[in-house]
């Protein structure tokens, strides 16, 4: 039997031309590329990881805030309802001809599912929906408490199709007697149609923990464990990978459909609620995939590298070996078309990671499109408030009331409208939303915003800033918020005041104090100026919540927002944040406006 020389003679080349040390580099090199494709799986699947979950749990930050300005908006409606003339009347003189329109109207106008009107033995006499009309609802456990209370009610009921009805309610009276309960159904169906667009499992839980929104249906009156106990059996392969991520100490939360999940969870500011979401993990593994290839080419290259240095030594040996040679150089061309074959495989990557980058930043498009969405949510909701009210007070003549409120819907919109404008500003700049500011220009765009304002009322306001830049970090638009609010109370206090003025004092130590006084007629209550829903403002002039949402936002900065009367009369309210640099004494300049 004999022995093809171009297969045997290579061995031998490679027993005597590659000493022990070469051997020992090669085994080295192995063990090394071994060591860093398993430290870095591990590493880079964990950063991916929490990059991921950042993502999901800042979509929930946006799902949860919402609900909560839809919640908040909708339960302002059955107040108003209450305090109508017209559905007392019409409860009074069981006249309810017109009602079912005047309803209709109303509801195109707050954007709320349907609303009811129900007299006192629960039967339904005017609707959104005029199907209902007749229907009895006196023992339904909505109507019942909201007759017992004096505030108002909400339910949650589950409905024949399967899902989950929300509804506030309020009892309508006459003095002491009830004349009836006015019921305003929340759509909040249209965020389960609108989380449906992504691909995460997205469900809301009450304070029970049972399942009341979910993007799969089947989920809805389940509780989380029980929902995810809805999956088929997994294969032996799942059954393995499983096995496997466990014993790593890594991987996903959950298994759901029998697909690898990260869970996500956020708080809804409403009768303890919880939002969870389930985000695929799949694209954490196809991104660490992709940098693991990328290392081992590395390590492949540099072996190949090795192999070939080896091999001109091998070349340079006596002429003994010069058919080992031949062969080792028909290796090294195998060599290089196996590294041109690697070029072009990572040129492939190359390109992968472009269009990866590219749906990156589709992402965050569409990401910043949700911010737009919540920041503008707020004033679209209090415009349409206003607007039903202006409504309402032009049908009865009262124009001079319907005036104010046209007014603050113009405030709401060049608020508005500066929103948009910084937004636009950051999408230019780039990077995060916090940022070195100037105190200064905050407190010069408040004041411009505010000039119509001031001059109507013929407000002296006199500004005590320092010559030189004051920085903090911060996020401009939202301290310039707090600049407002906090000068439209001081512009309240002071319109029974012969001369208003408002002192503006900016000063620079160990923190950045920025002080507001007024003349006006002081703080009722002080100690209980920023719960939410308190106010000292007449019915339709406020909520309260613009001094608790003040004070949240100064919070977020790492600054503090405080009120005290002054002795002389008055009040003022003083901004402390932290100082971005070390900087001087500055020269202190004045001005009024």
């Amino acid at each position: 039997m004999s022995t093809d020389p171009s297969q045997s003679q290579p061995v031998s080349v490679l027993r005597t031309g590659m000493p022990a040390w070469g051997k020992a580099l090669i085994g080295a090199l192995l063990a090394v590329a071994v060591a860093v494709v398993w430290v870095m799986d591990d590493w880079l699947s964990e950063s991916f990881t929490v990059d991921t979950r950042t993502r999901a749990e800042l979509r929930l930050v946006l799902y949860a805030g919402n609900i909560e300005a839809e919640l908040q908006r909708t339960q302002i409606v059955p107040i108003l309802l209450a305090r109508d003339p017209v559905l007392r009347e019409a409860l009074q003189n069981s006249n309810y001809a017109s009602i079912s329109q005047l309803l209709i109207g109303l509801q195109s106008e707050v954007g709320a599912a349907s609303i009811e009107l129900l007299d006192t033995s629960g039967r339904v006499v005017a609707a959104t929906d005029r199907n209902r009309l007749g229907s009895v609802r006196g023992s339904e456990a909505l109507f019942i408490e909201a007759r017992r209370a004096n505030d108002t009610i909400f339910n949650v009921r589950q409905r024949d199709s399967g899902g989950y009805g929300f509804a506030y309610a309020r009892a309508i009276r006459s003095g002491s007697q009830v004349l009836g309960v006015v019921t305003v159904e929340v759509d909040l169906a249209q965020f389960e149609r609108s989380w449906s667009g992504f691909s995460d499992a997205v469900a809301v839980l009450d304070s029970e923990g049972r399942i009341v929104l979910a993007t799969e249906p089947r989920w809805r009156g389940r509780t989380e464990a029980e929902a995810l106990a809805m999956r088929d059996a997994p294969t032996a392969i799942e059954w393995a990978l499983r096995y496997t991520a466990d014993l790593a100490g890594r991987g996903p939360d959950a298994f759901l459909s029998n697909e690898a999940v990260l869970r996500s969870e956020t708080r809804v500011q409403h009768r303890g609620w919880r939002l969870i979401s389930y985000t695929t993990y799949d694209g954490v593994r196809e991104k660490v995939n992709g940098v693991l290839a990328l290392i081992i080419m590395g390590f492949a290259l540099l072996l190949a590298m090795v192999f070939y240095l080896f091999s001109r030594r091998a070349y340079s040996q006596s002429a003994l070996f010069e058919q080992e040679s031949v062969e080792l150089r028909q290796l090294n061309l195998r060599l290089q078309r196996e590294i041109a074959a690697r070029e072009k495989v990572q040129k492939e990557l190359t390109v992968a990671e472009q269009t990866l980058a590219q749906s990156s930043k589709l992402a965050v498009l569409g990401e910043m499109s949700a911010a737009v969405s919540h920041e503008l949510n707020q004033p679209l909701a209090a415009m349409k408030t206003y607007l039903a009210g202006a409504r309402l007070l032009m049908t009865r003549r009262r124009t001079e009331e319907a005036m104010v409120s046209f007014q603050r819907i113009d405030d709401l919109i060049d608020r508005m409208g500066a929103i948009t404008r910084q937004l636009k500003s950051f999408a230019r700049k780039g990077g995060d939303a916090f940022a070195a500011i100037d105190i200064r220009d905050c407190v010069t765009e408040a004041l411009t915003m505010m000039e119509p304002r001031l001059r109507e009322r013929r407000v002296l306001v006199v500004r005590t800033l320092p010559k030189d830049p004051v920085r903090v970090m911060g996020d401009r638009l939202r301290i310039e918020q707090v600049l407002i609010n906090l000068m439209r109370n001081a512009v309240d206090a002071t319109q029974n005041v012969n001369a208003p003025q408002i002192d503006l004092i900016l000063t620079q130590g160990d923190t950045v104090t920025l002080t507001i006084k007024d003349n006006g007629t002081g703080i009722r209550d002080i100690d209980k100026i920023f719960e939410p829903f308190h106010t000292t403002k007449g019915a339709g002039d406020g909520v309260g919540l613009g001094l608790a949402i003040s004070s949240g936002i100064v919070a977020d900065h790492g600054g503090r927002l405080t009120a005290r009367n002054l002795p002389e009369g008055g009040a003022a309210f003083e901004i402390a944040l932290p100082v971005l640099a070390e900087a001087g004494q500055d020269a202190v300049g004045h001005s009024s406006v």
